[in-house]
């Protein structure tokens, strides 16, 4: 890639589709249906590049792979990529989604579609470099930057209160995100790099830990999004156009997931031991108070976001566990949560596109003239509810192991939320999908067509693949989150042995 690495190449690709979309002109529908194709085109190439990746690197290591280090900054700051088990398969997730998302944009998108596909091709470029780079630096870059394409298509083609939506996603997630420029910075001055490797191996002060671990936490909670900081989310996704909401739900609020692995855990392991309890309190209550939020909803899409606010209470639960079955249940539960979220924001947007609306009370009877529909939309509800056999129960299952052994006390409350994601995911099934065809203008709504099956059947089997399968994801985390684990125990040992001779010293 012009001597560069396989992981420039996965930044460059989309720059260039855009790039090359950027300078098509002409007439606009010959214009935009290039730039449809041209984008498809991008993305595909992108995921294969992404394949070609995942073929050279060794599932069985720990270590950062596939390193390249770029002058950058006067040498203080290099631009450096890398992965490890725990941002490969993020990487992975981003670019095998996207195509997905520029397929369900084909028609549902008509004005300004040069301008669309851009702002996506963009936006990929800033998520693949969040997980790839090796510099807490070009690492903020790639984090902050990606709310600017965002930001562009929630407040272009969102729906009616779009400028209000995309507004106030861009200030809850910027104003988290100045507080780790300031942690960033500390950081440096204290170790004088910001090479992340270099930093995994500095012990910084136990004191200064508490303070660096609550600003990167002010970034993360906001992205995730934890109670209180997530009511930014339910609007972002109402608003949103559907392969937006896909790309919020699978890849932008892993991000605070993949923040509180990389850097919060590994880098700051007093503090987030001593914080664990306020996580658990925090997560504890998003997973009940936002799926009995969910439950009084009326918009499905509205549903959906509190949905995920609900799971990624989860991840958090299972990530501050501090033991591998929950890391492993969170991890496991990013991947599959934006497989089914993505594939749930797909099926509404199928719906929508022929109905233009999202209201609940709209719907009704809908298996009797989109069969096929009603089967992958039951796949993909039993898997939000975590049932056996799908990949949402996988995730879920070691999250709570991992909890019960931390706390039994969280794990018993936590319990509730898989009670009630049951509540509210069959609540919405059954009124959509079943009762009676009603409607008027239900009577002639068609089922799936060629494009709509190509998107949701890759989805469906890979739903039910992982949930029956899924060693192939958990081993690729396997030997990160054992090194993590054993840093970590090493870190917290030390610590407590130092307290231990104080009095002594004294």
């Amino acid at each position: 890639m012009f001597g560069l690495g396989l992981l420039s190449g996965l930044l460059i690709v989309p720059l260039c589709g855009a790039a090359f979309i950027l300078t098509l002109s002409g007439d606009e529908k010959a214009v935009a249906k290039n730039a449809r194709w041209a984008a498809l085109a991008t993305t595909v190439v992108t995921f294969l590049l992404s394949l070609v990746a995942w073929n050279r690197y060794d599932a069985t290591s720990a270590s950062f792979q596939l390193v390249e280090s770029h002058a950058w900054l006067a040498e203080t700051i290099r631009f450096k990529l890398g992965v490890d088990g725990f941002s490969m398969p993020l990487v992975l997730l981003t670019t095998f989604l996207m195509p997905f998302c520029i397929g369900a944009s084909w028609h549902s998108i008509e004005t300004r579609v040069k301008e669309y596909f851009i702002a996506f091709l963009v936006l990929e470029t800033t998520m693949i470099g969040v997980f790839q780079a090796l510099d807490l630096v070009l690492f903020y870059l790639f984090f902050e930057a990606g709310l600017i394409p965002m930001f562009l298509i929630i407040g272009i083609w969102g729906g009616k209160r779009r400028i209000y939506a995309s507004f106030k996603f861009f200030l809850y997630t910027l104003l988290g995100s100045v507080l780790m420029l300031l942690a960033i910075m500390a950081m440096y001055w204290q170790a004088g790099t910001t090479d992340i490797p270099t930093l995994l191996q500095t012990r910084f002060p136990v004191g200064m830990q508490w303070w660096l671990w609550l600003a990167f936490f002010a970034s993360f909670a906001v992205k995730m999004p934890m109670w209180p900081v997530h009511t930014w989310l339910p609007d972002a996704h109402v608003e949103a156009p559907t392969a937006g909401s896909v790309i919020l739900a699978g890849i932008l609020l892993k991000m605070g997931g993949y923040g509180f692995i990389r850097i919060s855990l590994p880098m700051l392991p007093d503090a987030s031991h001593t914080f664990a309890p306020l996580v658990f309190a925090l997560s504890v209550i998003a997973i009940i108070f936002t799926s009995l939020t969910a439950l009084m909803q009326t918009d499905i899409k509205k549903l959906i976001a509190y949905s995920s606010v609900a799971h990624m209470g989860f991840v958090t639960l299972g990530l501050f566990t501090l033991n591998e079955q929950g890391i492993q249940g969170a991890l496991f539960l990013m991947i599959s949560h934006g497989i089914v979220s993505g594939a749930l924001f797909l099926g509404v947007g199928v719906v929508y596109d022929r109905m233009h609306t999202r209201e609940i009370a709209a719907y009704g009877g809908l298996v009797k003239r989109m069969p096929l529909y009603a089967v992958a939309m039951m796949v993909f509800t039993m898997a939000n509810v975590g049932l056996p056999g799908t990949s949402g129960f996988v995730g879920e299952f070691l999250a709570m192991m991992g909890a019960f052994k931390a706390n039994p006390t969280v794990a018993f409350f936590s319990v509730f939320g898989i009670i009630l994601s049951a509540g509210y995911a069959l609540w919405l099934y059954a009124r959509v999908i079943y009762g009676r065809l009603e409607k008027p203008n239900l009577q002639g709504i068609l089922d799936l067509d060629n494009r709509e099956k190509l998107i949701l059947a890759p989805l469906v089997a890979l739903t039910i693949y992982y949930g029956v399968h899924p060693a192939p994801i958990l081993d690729v985390f396997a030997p990160s989150t054992e090194a993590l684990m054993t840093s970590m125990k090493a870190a917290l040992s030390n610590t407590q042995t130092a307290a231990a001779a104080l009095p002594l010293a004294r």
